[in-house]
């Protein structure tokens, strides 16, 4: 039963180490994207070209 508390004990431990190391990667920055913003404006025209495509098409009218 001893072996029980020791382990719970070391599992809680290692959790906080790792919450520890959590929190001070999130408040450095380590998690920013920092590339995908400088890339942005290269896919944007794709997306303006498929809604002008989509705007372009006409209904298509019955005939009577």
């Amino acid at each position: 039963m001893g072996v029980i508390y020791v382990l719970l004990t070391i599992s809680i431990v290692v959790a906080i180490v790792f919450f520890v190391a959590f929190i001070f990667s999130v408040r450095n920055g380590q998690y920013d994207d920092v590339y995908t913003p400088s890339i942005r404006m290269l896919f944007e025209d794709e997306l303006v070209k498929e809604s002008k495509e989509k705007s372009s098409v006409s209904p298509k009218t019955k005939q009577s």
